[in-house]
């Protein structure tokens, strides 16, 4: 082991892919070890390695960790993305509940069916702007900082900063009714880790494609 943190998943974004946004964020690097058969995926399961058969799997600190959301309090935690105390913690903590949900959606889009596909952007698009995106420019416009929790950089902004990527992915213009969203997208672009991160040839993964929904099926299908 070279002391890196580990990411076992899929060459693609899924779940892995908020976690790899976060370690970049923390300015931390990683290895990744991807899989492509279900064969590789039934070993890691046989092998005990995942705790209740799914992935993603994150080595770090002697651990082997599963849960999306186990992983990242952890991960936001060790690199101080965390909040100086409870209640920040629960601010934070509700920040990511919240972007979490509106990442579900963009998670799920892949795997539409042809016919639903138009349906399900519109309703993409109405929960940004109408449910999610409203709240987080309230909240930057009331407290007039930089960021969204406590005047400093935590794990909220990073979840933020990708919903927004990903959602501008669909909808282009989604950020037009939120000055304070284009501006604190703007600010987190240039955060020299964040920067690294949005460079090609980082390990930021690309939208998904035919290839990558076919290759989820083809491991994950019971």
């Amino acid at each position: 082991m070279s002391g890196k943190p580990r990411l076992t998943y899929l060459n693609g974004r899924g779940r892995m892919e908020s976690i790899r946004w976060l370690l970049a964020a923390a300015g931390v690097e990683f290895e990744e070890v991807y899989l492509e058969t279900k064969e590789q995926f039934e070993k890691l399961i046989k092998d005990g390695f995942l705790l209740f058969q799914q992935v993603p799997l994150v080595e770090i600190d002697g651990m082997k960790m599963v849960q999306t959301r186990a992983i990242m309090s952890y991960i936001a935690g060790k690199y101080n993305l965390y909040g100086k105390d409870l209640k920040e913690r629960a601010l934070i903590d509700m920040y990511v509940e919240g972007i979490s949900d509106l990442m579900q959606m963009i998670l799920m889009f892949p795997f539409s069916p042809p016919d639903a596909k138009e349906k399900n952007l519109e309703s993409l698009k109405e929960r940004a702007t109408n449910r999610y995106f409203p709240v987080f420019e309230k909240v930057l416009k009331q407290h007039g900082q930089d960021f969204l929790v406590g005047n400093k950089f935590s794990w909220a902004d990073v979840q933020l900063m990708e919903a927004i990527l990903a959602v501008e992915e669909k909808v282009p213009d989604v950020l037009s009714g939120f000055p304070q969203l284009q501006v604190f997208k703007t600010k987190m672009s240039n955060m020299p880790t964040i920067k690294k991160f949005l460079q090609p040839g980082s390990p930021r993964k690309p939208p998904p494609d035919a290839h990558y929904v076919e290759t989820v099926l083809k491991i994950f299908k019971k």
